[in-house]
């Protein structure tokens, strides 16, 4: 912390005096010689001692941990920003954000994908929700076909016949998937859409239900997807996945089929037998 104390210690008192006593219900009665909260009162209310948060103030060398930090970042009502200040100033890292499931698509993340006329392309967020697609994709997908509350990638993997057969081998490849969402799950169990997610699937699938249970966690995803594509067959794609906004937990997934596998003119020709509709 040497190079960011005097940073810490402006920033904390200048947090500390724009709070009003009765804004943390404190009596105003007596004088003040100094505008905001006391450093015993910050101390008091954050659950620490007077003479540690002295010298969390000043900047000395001590450890903080980040259930102090969040306590300390309420009691001087900071905000998300300000936080993430506290934190970098304090442990030279951000702090964990706790997972959101509800987003919005940007407009311009639409106009990517539109672009995209032989790629299928669609948006997921945390709780792998299918927010935005291309028209491939929907062709591919048939994520049109679902009701908005069904529209979920995991729901469709282990839920709907259709989408189960699409994707061969499907043990293989749902076991892959189930791992990478667990890792998202991590981030937002405490969200009420997300924990009925599961219980719904572990009613409904008894392979996600054994699975679930298990805890396996897998290496880094394989890169690759055979899906078998009714009135075209098997074809292998590659794809990747874009972060296009890290606070809301939104990504891209994009598909290019494989052109060594010779799929890529048998992927096109089935894509030009009859127009895609608009997703």
């Amino acid at each position: 912390m040497e190079r960011t104390r005097k940073e810490l210690a402006e920033f904390l008192r200048s947090r500390r005096e724009r709070i009003r006593p009765e804004a943390v219900g404190l009596p105003t009665t007596g004088r003040r010689r100094t505008p905001g909260l006391r450093r015993e009162e910050v101390a008091a209310l954050a659950g620490v001692g007077l003479t540690w948060y002295t010298w969390l103030e000043q900047g000395r060398e001590i450890s903080v941990s980040a259930t102090f930090l969040d306590a300390l970042s309420r009691v001087l009502k900071l905000d998300a920003a300000e936080r993430r200040y506290l934190y970098l100033l304090t442990q030279q890292r951000p702090p964990a954000e706790p997972g959101k499931t509800w987003c919005v698509v940007p407009s311009v993340v639409h106009r990517l994908m539109g672009d995209l006329t032989c790629r299928p392309a669609y948006v997921i967020n945390l709780r792998w929700d299918v927010l935005a697609w291309n028209a491939v994709a929907d062709r591919v997908f048939r994520f049109s076909t679902h009701a908005p509350e069904r529209r979920n990638l995991l729901w469709m993997l282990f839920a709907d016949g259709p989408t189960r057969a699409l994707f061969d081998p499907w043990e293989e490849q749902a076991l892959e998937m189930l791992s990478h969402f667990r890792r998202d799950f991590v981030k937002a169990t405490q969200e009420p859409d997300i924990c009925a997610l599961i219980k719904d699937l572990e009613k409904v699938s008894p392979d996600f239900r054994e699975w679930w249970q298990e805890q396996d966690i897998h290496g880094p995803e394989l890169g690759w997807r055979r899906l078998n594509i009714e009135g075209l067959g098997p074809v292998a794609f590659e794809y990747a996945k874009l972060t296009i906004d890290e606070d809301r937990h939104l990504r891209l997934t994009y598909y290019a089929a494989l052109e060594d596998d010779g799929n890529e003119c048998g992927f096109a020709q089935w894509l030009n037998q009859a127009k895609a509709p608009a997703a």
